[in-house]
């Protein structure tokens, strides 16, 4: 068996430290961009939108469609929070490569490194949507959940590098696994999105009532807008969950000689598909749209947040692998 590289392990530990420290960084420098809007930038773009439309009686304040958060806005501060993102992501990319080539395998054997390398997609996810969308406003919340998987797995599942138990060792750990965690990253965003939808739904900016705490919502795009990014990419997500599921059947299959045996891991990874396609389903033919759509896709979220720690930590199964 091939050993362990100790010395490689280690610098991957303190490269994850340096990367949430920098995560960390980039989470103030976004959460201070939000809530930099002062009143008066507020008052005269609120001015100008009623020159242009006339008087909006309290509701949002209409807005180009093309127009995604900071494309008329000069300021330096959400260049930085993204250039902090990007070092955070590069520094964090080598912590979990480095951790797969010191055990000689992928870097998702067990709790620990599914969060850390489940926090780097996440991450990835967020730089390649920016590539399409100016979506800077998501950064708080995305590089904030990010961090919060850090946390998780530093603190809650420490697990030292070490070879993979004989159930794990199968190319659809590589498979399965790496496309799960896609979906998954797919979905935090899209869970992102919908809080956002939420908020943004049932808090006039423009109305004196919003008061100042809620002012940064006016950097945030139109709930529809919103919406239609989370359902584009829970579509997305959904056709990776599905393959998800039948990988997971056929790997149970070799792995334990049945293709599906009711183990609590399988049977939320079900609940989870079973949720996201009553979305999917709801919203393209029953009209759920709004709200509803976006408590579906926040619901869908839970049940992976439970699949992930609860059922891993606390159910009896074939799949209890926090840690090696």
């Amino acid at each position: 068996m091939v050993s362990i590289n100790t010395q490689l392990a280690e610098i991957s530990e303190l490269m994850m430290l340096a990367g949430s420290l920098t995560y960390l960084v980039a989470f103030i420098v976004f959460a201070w961009d939000l809530g930099s809007l002062s009143k008066q930038k507020l008052e005269q773009r609120d001015r100008e939108a009623v020159l242009a439309t006339g008087p909006t009686n309290g509701a949002e304040l209409p807005r180009n469609p093309d127009v995604w958060g900071y494309k008329k806005q000069s300021s330096k501060i959400p260049r930085i929070a993204v250039s902090l993102t990007i070092l955070g992501f590069l520094i964090h990319a080598f912590a979990v490569t480095s951790r797969g080539i010191a055990a000689n395998r992928v870097p998702w054997g067990n709790l620990y490194e599914y969060f850390t390398t489940g926090a780097l997609i996440v991450v990835g996810v967020y730089l390649v949507l920016l590539v399409r969308k100016d979506l800077r406003f998501l950064g708080t919340f995305l590089v904030g959940i990010a961090l919060l998987m850090m946390c998780a797995a530093t603190i809650g599942f420490p697990t030292p590098v070490a070879h993979l138990m004989p159930a794990l060792q199968s190319y659809w750990l590589i498979i399965h696994v790496s496309v799960a965690v896609i979906a998954s990253a797919l979905f935090t965003v899209s869970f992102a999105l919908s809080v956002l939808q939420l908020i943004k739904s049932s808090k006039k900016v423009s109305s004196p009532e919003a008061g100042t705490s809620w002012r940064w919502l006016s950097k945030v795009p139109a709930a529809e807008e919103m919406e239609n990014l989370a359902y584009r990419l829970i579509t997305v997500a959904f056709v990776c969950w599905t393959f998800t599921l039948i990988a997971g059947a056929v790997w149970a299959e070799q792995a334990w000689g049945r293709y599906w045996g009711w183990d609590p891991k399988e049977v939320w990874t079900f609940v989870i598909w079973a949720v996201y396609a009553g979305y999917l389903h709801a919203r393209a033919t029953g009209g759920w749209k709004g709200n509803r759509s976006a408590y579906l896709s926040i619901i869908g979220f839970a049940c992976i947040i439970i699949n992930s720690t609860l059922i891993n930590i606390f159910a009896d199964g074939l799949h209890s692998y926090a840690g090696i």
